[in-house]
């Protein structure tokens, strides 16, 4: 009985650190007219929360821009 408690113990407690809040890299490249830019933004979320903030930069009108994460 020990040995289950235990393994759902360590079950719970590898589950619920799969979904910590982490530091993110937010990396955007805009291109305008042929010229590009880059920018950088840390992002300390869960990976889907960081990915969705991460797209939300992303908008810019007119321009090309493309995002990419990448853990810190």
């Amino acid at each position: 009985m020990k040995k289950v408690t235990f393994i759902a113990i360590a079950a719970f407690f590898t589950l619920s650190l799969a979904s910590c809040k982490k530091d993110w890299t937010c990396k955007c490249t805009t291109t305008v007219l042929g010229v590009s830019a880059t920018a950088e933004t840390t992002i300390n979320a869960t990976k889907k929360d960081a990915e969705d903030a991460c797209n939300a930069t992303a908008t810019a009108g007119g321009a090309t821009t493309s995002c990419e994460i990448s853990k810190k």
